[in-house]
């Protein structure tokens, strides 16, 4: 899969000289811009890594005006389904039990995990965000995606500095009680903190991350229960996005700016 943009090219890739580049980019946005903790591994490395890094696909923003070594501009990592059950597991398994709308929807295979996206500061434009959806589109096409999820993150480690985002997440955007996943019993935080006559809807959405905003104009649900991630100094939510939801609204439309996912 390849696609181009003005100067940037669009990659899918799991060559491992493209994916250290790319874990160097998440290694500078996490932990240099975003103040995350690197294991000593990864700050000798300067890059964020995992186990599952080897098993996904990589889908990257290359701007070849750059030096050799800094081309990789912007990433996000994709995980399906079949690739997740055969490595024993989806990476939000470790903060969210999945069971609920794995048990309803993976009998076809169409699942899909997105995770560890980030684009370099001067690069987060409505070009740069077209170009990886537009690839994130032809990737559900042609793998027969019909839900894609993953952990979602505001900022912080105290969830009652978040109450309003949460809250608002909770009452407006919970997912339906049959497929809902909710987060471990020992990481679970309530995101029910406030009740719905005190939640500025305004304000709430302004308190959370363009990422997110992105995936609720897309049209996804919230699962239940936050997580706090101290490595990375976040507080997370579980977004789950069915295809169906989205198909007629914006997967054909991206010359829209409201279509527009805009990385945090």
């Amino acid at each position: 899969m390849m696609a181009t943009g003005m100067n940037l090219e669009v990659r899918l890739t799991r060559d491992p000289d493209d994916v250290a580049e790319a874990q160097a980019l998440r290694y500078h946005v996490f932990y240099e811009e975003m103040n995350a903790q690197p294991t000593p591994a990864m700050a000798a490395a300067k890059r964020d890594f995992d186990d599952f890094d080897a098993d996904c696909d990589h889908l990257l923003v290359l701007d070849h005006s750059q030096p050799a070594g800094q081309t990789v501009v912007g990433t996000y990592r994709l995980l399906p389904q079949r690739v997740a059950e055969r490595r024993g597991g989806f990476y939000s398994s470790s903060e969210y039990d999945l069971s609920p709308f794995v048990s309803m929807f993976a009998a076809g295979g169409g699942l899909l995990e997105l995770g560890r996206s980030c684009v370099r500061a001067e690069y987060r434009t409505t070009a740069t965000i077209q170009l990886l959806w537009r690839a994130i589109t032809q990737y559900l096409v042609e793998k027969n995606v019909t839900h894609m999820f993953g952990c979602a993150s505001l900022p912080g480690t105290d969830p009652q500095k978040l109450a309003l985002p949460l809250s608002y997440l909770h009452h407006h955007h919970l997912a339906p009680a049959e497929f809902r996943v909710r987060a471990l019993p020992d990481r679970f935080v309530s995101m029910n903190m406030l009740p719905p006559e005190q939640i500025s809807l305004r304000r709430a959405l302004v308190q959370l991350p363009p990422l997110v905003k992105g995936y609720l104009r897309l049209g996804c649900y919230v699962g239940e229960g936050a997580v706090v991630d101290h490595q990375f100094g976040t507080t997370d939510v579980f977004i789950l996005l069915p295809v169906g939801r989205i198909a007629g609204r914006y997967l054909n439309h991206f010359e829209r700016e409201d279509a527009m996912v805009a990385l945090a």
